[in-house]
């Protein structure tokens, strides 16, 4: 196999223009655009609607090119096009040599004969998006007349990330471009396709079962030679005589060093490698492969609750901990593997051992599940369908198979994959939601033929190792009890979107929760990116139209009421409203593992954002962690504790997600906001694997009477080298009717080597500390805290967790620089 890459600098203009701009591909419209400065920033103000109105335009995609000797060579030359964002007819010399209709797929052109070896020209016509779906003709009796909150009519019909035409999260900024690597590829006598590599595991070994199959252009034969190297640079290696296209082989792993999710072991990685040898051993082509051997799968057991929902690793039933992954850019070419990385990296931080890819958005990169593999965060994946409804006629069906294979044989060898999920919500629309069960039967036998009917034949055929399941939420398929609480998974929106108090998480015990959540603005410093002075009131338009769920605004107000003052200026409540969504979240997922075996996962809406808005997330478009992020790293540990307040009466708990037995000494404080001790005991627990535990129940209303408003519990989880391990706190009123000082916060910062520590210090109770900096940004190992004695707590900042993402920002060069660069502030601080 001979490749040549076709990326780099290509010239693109729009249908009937003469002018050209130069734009760098993997790209887009947009991303040539604003890297030359021919566009004002599509997220600021209201440009989001002017810049949607450039994509009823048609785009030509246009280079030149010469072809390599040894590729021109070659027997068979294929233009391999990875990601073509969305309606494309492809030229080679100004000749027709194949359309594109689907952002998910890989298309192989074979273009054998259309080349010359100086002198190549290659166009790509992109149609527009809009104009195809405003001038879309349903079959009959198949008229959709539902859209999704914040999406654009019509986007179901186009095999384009739902996203892109806008959500209750994202802006409608439907780019098109090459999103994605164009190449040319040559091969001569042989075409390896992606082989299959199923495990088979033993008390003692693995075996590795591989399954290869290619397209041979002669009848010569051929030898397929499987090497494998082993985490530690071992090397082993078989071959076997293909037949007919075809090759199976077996490979004894012994003492096989196990790949286990985060927090509960390590990930070695191994090399798998295919080549296709002539009987002369020549190679003419090959395949690589990183795996991880573990078994994994979904446990659907019958217990005393129904039937449980849990991932199965190993033999081992986990607790899923982690949160939904959203498009990281509105322009995809945007997302790179830095960002990638940044991001999977924030999970690992906050002790994730699985992520949620959604199915409105687009399969990821073969580095985000490299990653994954590497991180050991386990991938549930949607197929890219999502509260829609599909008609299924025979184009789309041929499109969608093809797309589904192209991502199952690309997905499932590694080791991330934890299972494969039809769609995202469509099942309980059809059930549940009257704007969906009132389109035609016809439209819903087309939702079981897709999903009942091929999705599994092709899962059978491409992926048979790895779990399917219909949709998100569901018991399992067949549009019955899809959101029940006694078996499957289930989305709760009862807090939020109904409005619901948070205490009503305390109500439901749910198998596994994919779906729940709470809306906050970001930092000020990513809403001054798209606004100017006068924009910054939550209801100005601008603001509001960074809002894309209808009445999020209002309904953060009214959360907020329940436990807040109002508070006095804008920056405070942007950051109020993160401390409500993290202690929404928190008190969510410590119920949730606090019933551990009855339920045995928390996703959270969501991770991330495509642009900057008000959202479910707890990073943001820049990346700046909000403060459910950094809660995230306390209720999400492998052993963590968590305190249930009932009135007066306190329950104090731990949970232990590990393999191990786990010793804790577990000091509980009543103590004033003067930081007077009322009431201390002490406990030494132990914690057997998998296991919630009850550690005490204390009523405090002897020692608290008329001190509710100034009082405060603390639990201090200590391990067993004397370490404070984590630390929770609770008060006995809403945070608004706390009796709250203005207790002055002292710091210090010291430099080390790699790290700066800050250490404080608080003459009284002080809730919510959050750390900032003026220009730059930072990851501290700690935000968002409460300060509970007159004892100095050290926050660490590696240098390397410092960030310069304004324009002109100066480094910071040492620790005086660092704490002039410091905004210290807490809750009494808002109001």
């Amino acid at each position: 196999m001979i490749y040549q890459t076709l990326n780099g600098t290509w010239l693109i203009n729009e249908k009937g223009s003469e002018a050209y701009i130069e734009g760098k591909i993997p790209g887009s419209v947009l991303s040539a655009l604003l890297i030359q400065h021919r566009l004002q920033d599509p997220f600021y103000g209201l440009n989001e609607y002017s810049t949607k109105e450039l994509f009823r335009s048609d785009f030509y995609f246009t280079r030149e090119f010469d072809v390599m000797p040894e590729l021109m060579s070659q027997e068979r030359i294929y233009l391999c096009c990875k990601g073509i964002d969305t309606l494309a007819k492809i030229y080679i010399n100004d000749m027709p040599i194949g359309r594109a209709d689907n952002m998910h797929r890989t298309y192989y052109f074979n273009i054998t004969g259309y080349l010359r070896p100086v002198g190549n020209r290659i166009t790509i016509e992109i149609d527009s998006p809009l104009e195809y779906m405003e001038n879309i003709h349903p079959g009959l009796n198949k008229a959709v007349n539902y859209t999704p909150e914040g999406c654009m009519s019509g986007n179901q019909y186009l095999r384009k990330a739902h996203s892109m035409f806008g959500w209750s999260h994202a802006a409608q900024i439907p780019d098109c471009g090459i999103w994605r690597s164009v190449d040319l590829v040559g091969y001569s006598y042989i075409k390896l396709d992606e082989a299959e590599i199923i495990q088979h595991h033993e008390k003692k070994s693995v075996n590795l079962e591989i399954n290869v199959s290619a397209e041979v252009f002669r009848n010569d034969p051929f030898i397929i030679q499987a090497e494998l190297i082993s985490p530690e640079g071992r090397i082993s290696a078989i071959t076997e005589t293909m037949v007919n296209g075809q090759c199976s082989m077996n490979m004894e792993i012994e003492s096989p060093k196990i790949w286990w999710p985060n927090g509960f072991g390590e990930h070695p990685l191994y090399t798998v490698s295919i080549y296709a040898l002539d009987m002369n051993g020549n190679q003419w082509d090959s395949k690589t492969y990183r795996i991880g051997l573990r078994t994994l799968t979904i446990s659907r057991d019958p217990d005393q609750w129904g039937s449980e929902f849990c991932f199965k690793v190993n033999g081992v039933k986990i607790f899923a901990m982690g949160a939904n992954y959203v498009p990281e850019d509105s322009i995809y070419s945007f997302v790179t593997k830095e960002k990638i990385d940044y991001l999977l990296k924030a999970c690992v931080r906050s002790h994730f051992n699985t992520i949620r890819v959604w199915g409105g958005g687009y399969y990821p990169s073969d580095t985000f599940y490299d990653l994954c593999d590497e991180y050991g965060l386990i991938v549930w994946q949607d197929l890219m369908f999502a509260d829609n409804i599909y008609e299924l006629n025979d184009d789309f069906r041929r499109n969608v198979e093809a797309e589904i294979t192209d991502n199952l044989k690309r997905l499932r060898s590694h080791a991330c994959l934890g299972l494969i999920c039809g769609n995202s919500g469509i099942e309980q629309d059809w059930a549940e939601k009257e704007e969906v069960m009132g389109h035609s039967g016809p439209l819903r036998d087309d939702y079981r033929r897709l999903f009942d009917d091929i999705v599994p034949t092709l899962m059978e055929k491409y992926a048979p190792s790895t779990f399917y399941w219909p949709s998100s939420p569901s018991s399992g398929g067949g549009f019955n009890k899809p959101n029940s609480e006694e078996s499957g998974d289930s989305h709760f929106w009862g807090v939020w979107k109904d409005g619901l108090p948070t205490g009503e998480y305390y109500n439901h015990n749910i198998r596994f929760c994919s779906e729940f959540g709470s809306l906050s603005w970001p930092s000020i410093k990513t809403v001054k990116s798209f606004t100017r002075e006068t924009d910054r009131n939550i209801f100005s338009e601008v603001m509001e139209s960074h809002v894309k769920e209808a009445g999020a605004g209002g309904r953060m107000m009214q959360y907020l009421a329940q436990d807040f003052l109002y508070p006095k200026d804008f920056e405070s409540l942007l950051y109020i409203t993160q401390i409500m969504q993290g202690l929404t979240v928190k008190k969510a997922v410590e119920h949730m593992r606090r019933n551990r075996g009855q339920c045995m996962g928390a996703l959270y809406w969501q991770l991330n954002d495509s642009w900057p808005v008000a959202s479910w997330s707890s990073i943001d478009y820049y990346g700046r962690f909000k403060a459910l992020q950094y809660m995230a790293k306390g209720f999400f540990s492998s052993v963590a504790g968590s305190i249930y307040r009932e009135g007066n009466v306190v329950s104090v708990y731990i949970q232990n997600e590990t393999r191990d037995i786990e010793v804790r000494r577990v000091k509980v404080s009543l103590q004033t906001f003067e930081f007077r001790l009322l009431h201390e005991v002490e406990y030494e627990v132990e914690i057997k694997p998998f296991e919630a535990v009850k550690v005490c129940e204390i009523n405090y209303t002897p020692f608290i009477e008329g001190l509710e408003s100034r009082v405060f519990m603390e639990a201090n989880f200590i391990d067993e080298d004397g370490n404070v391990v984590s630390t929770e706190t609770e008060v006995f009123v809403p945070y608004k009717r706390l009796a709250l000082d203005l207790s002055s916060i002292s710091y210090s910062v010291i430099e080390l080597v790699d790290e700066y520590v800050i250490r404080m210090m608080s003459g009284g109770f002080a809730a919510f500390v959050e750390l900032d900096l003026k220009q730059a940004d930072a990851i501290f190992s700690d935000n968002f805290f409460h300060l509970t004695s007159k004892r100095e707590k050290a926050i660490r900042l590696k240098k390397a967790d410092i960030r310069y993402l304004q324009y002109g920002s100066p480094e910071i060069q040492n620790g005086y620089e660092l704490e002039q660069q410091l905004v210290i502030r807490s809750l009494k601080d808002t109001f």
